[in-house]
């Protein structure tokens, strides 16, 4: 059996926490960031944790992660 492979572009942007769930970055925060405030900013800094809905497929094109 052949080894699987990782999505590359998916192992850029995820990464595994201690507990197995999968951590990402937030949207909106590359460009046209002067009509959004301060506080929606600051917090689109914050990484946050994959939703459940969507591990099952993350976890197939992350086998090793």
């Amino acid at each position: 059996m052949p080894k699987m492979k990782t999505s590359r572009a998916a192992a850029k942007r995820f990464t595994k926490t201690g507990t197995g769930k999968l951590r990402r970055n937030k949207a909106y925060k590359s460009h046209i960031l002067t009509k959004k405030s301060t506080k929606r900013k600051r917090n689109l800094r914050k990484s946050t944790i994959t939703d459940q809905t969507n591990t099952g497929n993350m976890k197939k094109i992350l086998p090793y992660i």
